[in-house]
C-alpha cells in the first residue's frame, strides 16, 4: 500500500489526561511520539498533548 509509513495516532492532554485529538504521523520522519502545544476544551486552555499508544 501508499500509505503504509503513516499511522493513526491519539493525542493526551498531560494535564487532564483526556484523549481530545485524533491525527496521523509519517512514522518513518517522526519516529519519536508527538509532543504539540494544543487547545485542551476540557481544561479551556492551550496545554501540552502528547501521542499515546
Amino acid at each position: 500500500m501508499a500509505n503504509e509509513a503513516r499511522v493513526k495516532i491519539t493525542l493526551v492532554c498531560t494535564e487532564c489526561k483526556q484523549r481530545n485529538y485524533d491525527t496521523k504521523k509519517n512514522k518513518k520522519n517522526d519516529p519519536d511520539r508527538l509532543e504539540l502545544n494544543k487547545f485542551c476544551k476540557f481544561c479551556h486552555k492551550h496545554t501540552l498533548h502528547k501521542e499515546s499508544k
